[in-house]
């Protein structure tokens, strides 16, 4: 539900709505800090799912982004997510509306322009469920271009990382030793949070080693447990995660740049380096495995073209023979939370109960005990209801 000045809102459908500005040009980070009933203003084509439902799980009265929330490249899922939650999204606004100021009240009207008190600030469009509709199914057609750019970039890796992925070289030495041991890698991906609580008897029971992937680390926190490893390029995990005692290992460059470095450094956390081109995800996954792990849970990583493309790097390339690497080793847990789902009605709940409690009667029945119990339950219930009727009199 959103709120369109005092009334309530069940659709994403045009209509003037407004509410102090909160702006970022990285999804990412607006959504740590993004409340219930502000505007998110974004910088970002092509949204995808993860993004859409971090953006949902904040409650913004509207979205405006500056570029357009789908392309063309690729059906991309999360303007539909969006959309669904009833989350107006205004788009194609040009980077004008980045230069507000954080806080500023805007008001959207129907036609997808933006206003701060009588100034026009923008001009957008309002994506509704036909608009959307329609930009699915033209980006469709797109997708042999995509699949064709996939197969170049994976060729193009193996090319540069076929030391990495055939021989372990430049893996760096972590003092963690997993070395014949179960590893669990979480990571930021779709439902990953769901799919880890349904893991927590797993965790619980074979106490694998913990590995975050960025934000992963901090799902895990949210949990209760600890990672024993964060690996990533450090850009999307808590300050909380990075000081809880983990062994840190930093995805850089191949040339050796780090940005993430700095803020380690600042923090006066150790870390060590790990080269490689494509995605923190692998990173964790190919040091997992040269450092004989005996089995690899992943959750929350990325398996289908769809989510490769949605995660808009040229590096998830890097996953499919990341992946063949592994082989049987690597247990992909997506999914979990659905595996399974009770079907035990609250009547056959209730059933159980009264069953459970008239066999435990006939059991201490039978038992003299018992029937001393039954003949005290029973006077006691007489003395109550004597005491009700006497009040009656």
């Amino acid at each position: 539900m959103i709120w369109k000045f005092g009334r309530r809102r069940t659709a994403a459908e045009p209509g003037t709505i407004g509410g102090p500005a909160r702006l970022d040009g990285r999804t990412k980070n607006l959504t740590k800090r993004l409340g219930p009933g502000e505007v998110a203003v974004i910088d970002h084509e092509d949204i995808d799912r993860v993004s859409a439902e971090s953006l949902i799980a904040c409650q913004p009265v509207a979205i405006l982004n500056a570029a357009s929330s789908t392309s063309g490249r690729y059906p991309n899922l999360g303007p539909g997510i969006l959309l669904s939650a009833g989350i107006p999204l205004i788009d194609d606004l040009g980077s004008a509306i980045m230069d507000i100021r954080e806080g500023d009240q805007l008001r959207i009207e129907e036609d997808g322009s933006v206003y701060r008190g009588d100034d026009l600030i923008a001009e957008g469009q309002w994506v509704t469920e036909e608009l959307n509709d329609r930009r699915l199914e033209d980006s469709r057609s797109g997708m042999a271009v995509q699949l064709a750019a996939f197969a170049h970039n994976t060729m193009e890796y193996v090319e540069k990382e076929q030391d990495l992925i055939l021989n372990s070289v430049g893996v760096p030495d972590i003092a963690t030793n997993l070395e014949d041991r179960q590893v669990l890698i979480a990571v930021r991906g779709y439902n990953y949070k769901s799919d880890l609580e349904a893991l927590s008897s797993y965790i619980r029971d074979y106490r694998p080693v913990l590995i975050g992937v960025d934000g992963g680390a901090d799902a895990l926190l949210e949990l209760g447990f600890t990672p024993e490893l964060i690996v990533g390029d450090m850009d999307s995990v808590s300050d909380q995660a990075l000081t809880s005692g983990a062994e840190i290992v930093v995805h850089a460059y191949r040339d050796g740049r780090a940005p993430g470095v700095a803020r380690l450094e600042e923090l006066g956390v150790g870390y060590l380096l790990f080269p490689m081109t494509g995605t923190s995800e692998d990173v964790a996954m190919l040091l997992a495995d040269a450092k004989g792990a005996r089995l690899i849970v992943a959750v929350g990583t990325h398996s289908t073209l769809v989510e490769f493309l949605d995660k808009g790097r040229e590096g998830m390339a890097s996953t499919f023979l990341t992946r063949l690497k592994l082989g049987g080793k690597l247990i992909d847990a997506k999914g979990a939370s659905q595996l399974y789902q009770s079907r035990i009605s609250t009547w056959q709940l209730l059933a159980l109960i009264v069953a459970g409690l008239i066999a435990f009667s006939a059991a201490m029945s039978a038992t003299a005990a018992g029937q001393t119990l039954a003949n005290l339950a029973v006077a006691w219930f007489q003395d109550v209801a004597g005491w009700f009727t006497s009040l009656l009199r």
